[in-house]
């Protein structure tokens, strides 16, 4: 019985042994790097599976505007103007309304304010693609009117359906009507613009940083050096906030 006894200490012993050793080959032939990758792996699953979401949130927006006939405006339309850009972008730009060019195309910022804001966003090292860009409106006002407040009660929603979509890190209004309606203020594009702001999306979301400047369709009107001037340095501190490098030399 002694010797029996003794022979399953002995077992047990090697088992044991047998377990520690497997342990530290794990350890020594990358275990926690295995674990570390799984983990990665997992974060990498969820983030995509939470973008395809986000974009197919986007797509059924843009749906519903195409549909929509809440006002007025979706009876005279030529095309709806739901915005452009995938949902994995960090800044959106938000105008005013869409013009001519983008009634006729059913594309944001295609006319000459849209060639402009093209260039502004390749002078800060970007590309169309890596930003969203919409408007207060989806459809044209008559004229290129201002919006009227019935025209952004009916259509505002879209818009901040598609800012929680995405969750951008920085939204940047252009001009005087995208910045007070998404402040809810009164204040002007002059007193607004060159420092950042809070939207806020909804409850229980984290406020968004809001840049106001001025719209590209007012520098077109309004062309000067001091104006070029003041909103490239609107969208030096838009780059600094992300930490992406400021482009040197380089004025839009």
């Amino acid at each position: 019985m002694a010797l029996q006894f003794a022979a399953m200490e002995k077992d047990v012993d090697i088992n044991k042994v047998v377990r520690q050793h497997l342990e530290m080959d794990e350890f020594f032939t990358g275990g926690f790097t295995r674990r570390d990758k799984d983990k990665a792996d997992r974060r990498e699953r969820e983030e995509k599976e939470a973008m395809a979401k986000a974009t197919k949130e986007l797509e059924r927006i843009a749906d519903e505007v195409r549909q929509c006939r809440k006002c007025s405006l979706g009876s005279i339309r030529t095309n709806a103007v739901p915005g452009e850009g995938n949902a994995n972008v960090r800044i959106m730009f938000v105008g005013e309304a869409p013009g001519a060019d983008e009634d006729a195309q059913g594309r944001p910022f295609v006319g000459r304010a849209g060639q402009l804001l093209d260039k502004v966003i390749v002078a800060m090292g970007l590309n169309r693609s890596d930003v969203f860009i919409g408007n207060i409106l989806k459809c044209r006002p008559p004229d290129n009117r201002d919006p009227r407040a019935d025209e952004i009660i009916c259509c505002l929603p879209y818009l901040q359906m598609q800012i929680e979509a995405i969750n951008p890190e920085i939204i940047v209004a252009l001009g005087a009507h995208a910045a007070k309606t998404l402040l809810n203020t009164t204040k002007s594009i002059g007193e607004l613009r060159g420092q950042f702001h809070k939207y806020y999306a909804g409850l229980g979301r984290s406020p968004v940083k809001l840049m106001a400047t001025y719209h590209t369709a007012y520098l077109l009107r309004n062309y000067s050096p001091e104006n070029r001037k003041r909103v490239w340095e609107d969208m030096k501190k838009v780059l600094a906030e992300l930490g992406l490098p400021v482009p040197q030399g380089r004025k839009k």
